[in-house]
């Protein structure tokens, strides 16, 4: 499903902790355009469990999460 999704950026947050890892996202997608999608690398735990729901609620979509090895690989697209 994700294999045909063109990513405009990607961010790995694997080195910051919460509530960095949700800011970092945030302020990179506020550089994309709506509907642009951008590929978030980070960990289990704390990041996996909030960065997707704090995204959602700020109106972005999750297209998919994806778990490689020990990391995720989260894919979003740009909402308003």
């Amino acid at each position: 499903m994700a294999d045909n999704i063109s990513v405009k950026d990607t961010l790995d947050i694997t080195k910051d902790v919460c509530p960095i890892t949700f800011v970092k996202t945030k302020l990179k997608l506020e550089q994309l355009q709506q509907g642009e999608v951008l590929e978030v690398i980070l960990n289990d735990g704390e990041p996996i469990q909030n960065v997707p729901r704090s995204v959602k609620s700020e109106g972005h979509k999750i297209i998919s999460i994806e778990q490689i090895g020990e990391k995720y690989r989260l894919l979003i697209e740009r909402g308003e």
